[in-house]
């Protein structure tokens, strides 16, 4: 899959946006990257979509500021996520197979488990609204 190439600084979530704070990073996280929650230590870490484990494939939302291990982090959810990155507009976009990663959904491979992360709005802006479909391809 070729990722979308994120400007960390460039990440905000618009004012309408579902946002979620007082999340734990489990790893260092970039703002931008896609995360799952893990549930034996309830942190959140970066989300794979050919991972062997169901959970890591499962998104819980993205990133919207960098954190280290332990530290708070806050995520979106659902709404108008900039991005500033090169988006297709009308394009969907999913979870890459690189841990923390979004593509464009043409690129997912077989073996990839698709889970939507929403349609670009824009080529800066991707309306978040994450579906986790469990279809493997």
């Amino acid at each position: 899959m070729a990722d979308i190439s994120v400007t960390a600084s460039a990440v905000v979530a618009s004012v309408t946006a579902l946002v979620e704070h007082g999340g734990k990073a489990g790893a260092t996280i970039t703002a931008g990257q896609v995360l799952y929650k893990d549930s034996s230590d309830g942190k959140l870490k970066l989300a794979d979509n050919d991972s062997g484990t169901a959970a890591v494939r499962t998104v819980y939302g993205i990133a919207l500021h960098a954190s280290l291990d332990g530290q708070p982090l806050s995520v979106i959810k659902r709404g108008p996520l900039t991005l500033n990155a090169v988006l297709t507009a009308g394009t969907t976009y999913v979870l890459s197979s690189t841990p923390g990663g979004i593509a464009p959904q043409a690129d997912a491979a077989s073996g990839d488990e698709v889970v939507i992360l929403g349609v670009a709005l824009s080529t800066t802006s991707l309306d978040v609204n994450i579906k986790n479909t469990g279809v493997t391809l």
